[in-house]
């Protein structure tokens, strides 16, 4: 039975900055001990990111079940949360989901460079940690590479910016001294995440709002920001000097009543960015005096002037992608027979070795430049022997062929250890 390689998931795509933060796991240590104990994996490289918590593994025998139980005890979660969250890949599309990864088009900004960053040392630590094995090495460190390749000859990572990154650039270019400002984070969504990374990278403090505000607390561990209660920024708009709204809503939050009656008592204006969609921000409160009204479209038209060099590389990278995928796929296949041939090439040289001890003592043989000639000899004629059914035996490995590499397995007498 040959490795598997398999990859659970819960990102951004499907789960909210909220819901996946409960996903995370607080001791990775403690994380990758447990799931090669518990779930059948031999190998695990474990890469948490504020926008995913993913688990890579190889194993013979693991079982799925196994692995979402161990994950929920470590999160302190019921199995069932896995429901509608987990996404799971097996071999081939774990290749590809991580050269998506590494080529910067799975994530939550497209060709971010962060993310590289994040699995070198992702597969660094399980590196070092002994987690990861042959397997698991080689597949980052190929996928580390052609990642590397892709974003230096097609330029995916130059020239683009999100659009909570361009409403924080919007807010600087239009707002004195920035710094000084007291400034609001209204929403815990995708829209928000990306405003409070920009915010974060750029060292403002924000305050965070969100309907709950347990939701907020934990995004602010996350992310940052001070938490605030939802009903105290209803009635305390008057506090802040700009506001970043990314939430959804049926209705307007930010009404015009409640920023003219803010503008009573304040004596700055205000910066408003609605990032929303719909809009959660009344329109008519850019009529009012010292007020600054963006929208989403706004925005996100500038975004889009910066971001058309990198969708236009979109499918050049997919076909380096698809152009990669099959010798990953052979490379990964090729490793079945390494065990076997590393084997072989020990037990023939230590018989070798062995013999040529025997044959020296009989001939009585010391000129050491003539044993080393005798020994030289006796190594290329085992290499020339056994060197190209070894290679055939990687080949047929490669093409998925295991009849062939069970027969080398009986023919050389070799036990396959998991």
């Amino acid at each position: 039975m040959s490795q598997n390689i398999i990859n659970a998931r819960i990102t951004f795509r499907n789960s909210p900055i909220h819901v996946l933060e409960k996903f995370t796991f607080k001791d990775i240590d403690e994380a990758y001990s447990n799931f090669k104990k518990h779930s059948g994996l031999s190998e695990c490289v474990i890469l948490q990111t504020c926008n995913r918590v993913e688990l890579f593994g190889t194993g013979k025998n693991y079982d799925i079940e196994k692995i979402k139980k161990t994950w929920a005890s470590l999160a302190g979660l019921e199995d069932a949360a896995f429901k509608e969250n987990l996404e799971f890949s097996e071999n081939k599309e774990v290749y590809h989901h991580l050269l998506k990864l590494t080529s910067g088009l799975d994530s939550m900004v497209l060709g971010e460079e962060q993310i590289l960053g994040q699995i070198k040392k992702s597969i660094t630590v399980a590196r070092q940690s002994k987690f990861s094995g042959e397997h698991l090495n080689t597949l980052f460190d190929k996928a580390i590479r052609i990642g590397t390749r892709v974003r230096n000859s097609t330029g995916i990572s130059k020239g683009g910016v999100s659009v909570g990154s361009m409403a924080v650039k919007l807010a600087e270019e239009n707002v004195d001294k920035l710094k000084t400002k007291r400034i609001l984070l209204i929403g815990t969504g995708e829209s928000a995440t990306l405003v409070a990374k920009s915010l974060k990278k750029r060292a403002y403090e924000f305050f965070i709002s969100s309907r709950t505000i347990k939701r907020s607390k934990a995004f602010s561990e996350t992310l940052g920001g001070k938490p605030i209660r939802f009903e105290d920024v209803l009635s305390g708009f008057d506090k802040f000097d700009v506001l970043f709204v990314a939430t959804a809503a049926p209705y307007f939050l930010v009404t015009f009543d409640r920023i003219k009656q803010a503008m009573n008592t304040k004596k700055n204006g205000i910066m408003i960015l609605d990032l929303s969609n719909p809009r959660t921000v009344d329109e008519k409160v850019a009529t009012l005096p010292g007020i600054k009204l963006m929208n989403l479209d706004q925005i996100a038209e500038m975004v889009d002037k910066n971001m058309r060099n990198r969708i236009g590389k979109v499918s050049t990278v997919e076909n380096i992608i698809s152009e990669e995928l099959p010798v990953i796929e052979a490379s990964m296949k090729r490793l079945e027979a390494e065990p076997i041939v590393k084997e072989v090439f020990k037990n023939i040289d230590s018989l070798r070795a062995k013999e040529l001890q025997k044959a020296l003592q009989m001939l009585g043989e010391t000129d050491e430049k003539r044993v080393k000639i005798i020994e030289e000899l006796t190594k290329a004629v085992v290499e020339s022997i056994v060197s190209t059914p070894m290679n055939n035996l990687r080949k047929a490995s490669e093409q998925g062929n295991p009849e062939l590499l069970d027969a080398a397995t009986k023919l050389f007498d070799y036990n396959k250890k998991d």
